[in-house]
């Protein structure tokens, strides 16, 4: 008879590693996303260069040495670790600045840096806690606080029709004036420093979905939006409202789809909540851009959105497998 022991005895041991959360891992380190979106606004950079003139580097250094600085004055305050080499402080700063239009005053610049760090990011916890993003957040104390700086506008140097103190929407907006599609994509038409040129935003844009941080519904879902609410009051009255095409090309559309309102922060966690958030900014972007006094308004409407996102999120987060909905309360 066989040995009991023997033919029970397993062939080798084995091991399980008992290990604390998270046990979810990603490739990708704070540090590797925020420094991969500053190389993504790049041709951005670049584009505004070109377009507006060297100068306005000064505007770009400004902006992002004030929010490394506020971040790290706030953050030696609160008595935390400084961690100014992970990129965020810097990428809010970048981000502010491309925003801004060219030649803008460069204490202006520094004041929004301060405020977008301080009260965009810091005063809700630091990076991860904040609930609205913070280059908006700055952008927007600017258009209140100085608001004939911000709306003033500086002729690119390559383009033949444009007039200082017009973009394509305030064009068309007050004075009914087309921007023909070729201009916007290229971008020697007026408008703040990294928004003009289409094709330098979209380069950066598709870069970063590509390699896996951003998620592409959030834009997809954007330009579907424009083109669903934008093409509705286009069909109405093509003579009096936009094509849904320069809806999307002019303005700040495509740099806030592909660089604001995807901020992982800021932005809903499931994909059904992405298509929501991206629609929803198209609708609030289209109804200020027809019914507002601004010709613009893709700032506010990701501000408003990031506001639901917390909604967002608790209603489309897949219900957890084999947990029960409480009953109603009779």
């Amino acid at each position: 008879m066989a040995d009991t022991q023997t033919l029970i005895e397993p062939k080798q041991k084995i091991y399980f590693d008992l290990t604390t959360s998270p046990h979810l891992h990603s490739k990708w380190s704070t540090s590797k996303v925020m420094w991969f979106v500053v190389a993504a606004l790049a041709p951005s950079i670049a584009a505004a260069l070109v377009f507006f003139g060297w100068t306005q580097i000064f505007i770009i250094i400004t902006a992002v040495l004030f929010a490394v600085g506020t971040e790290a004055a706030i953050l030696a305050i609160r008595k935390k670790k400084v961690t100014l080499f992970d990129g965020s402080a810097a990428l809010t700063g970048l981000l502010l600045a491309l925003t801004l239009p060219p030649n803008f005053s460069l204490s202006a610049t520094a004041i929004g840096s301060v405020v977008a760090i301080g009260l965009g990011k810091q005063i809700f916890g630091g990076l991860g806690y904040n609930i609205f993003n913070p280059a908006l957040v700055g952008r927007a104390f600017l258009q209140a606080a100085f608001p004939v700086q911000i709306t003033t506008w500086t002729k690119p140097n390559f383009a033949v029709d444009a007039v200082s103190g017009a973009t394509p929407l305030a064009a068309f907006k007050f004075d009914k004036l087309l921007t023909d599609t070729t201009s916007l994509a290229i971008g020697n038409v007026g408008g703040s420093l990294g928004e003009t040129s289409a094709i330098a935003v979209s380069l950066g844009g598709i870069f970063l979905i590509a390699v896996g941080i951003v998620n592409w519904r959030i834009p997809f879902s954007m330009v579907i939006g424009m083109i669903l609410f934008g093409g509705a009051f286009w069909i109405i009255n093509p003579q009096q409202y936009p094509s849904p095409v320069f809806h999307i090309f002019a303005g700040s559309f495509l740099f806030g789809a592909m660089f604001m309102a995807t901020d992982w922060v800021t932005s809903p966690i499931t994909n059904k909540g992405m298509w929501i958030f991206g629609l929803g900014i198209s609708l609030v972007l289209v109804v200020i851009r027809i019914y507002g006094g601004l010709p613009e308004g893709v700032m506010y409407s990701i501000l408003f959105m990031n506001g639901f996102v917390p909604l967002i999120n608790k209603y489309t987060t897949p219900r957890i497998f084999g947990v029960e909905k409480e009953e109603k309360k009779k």
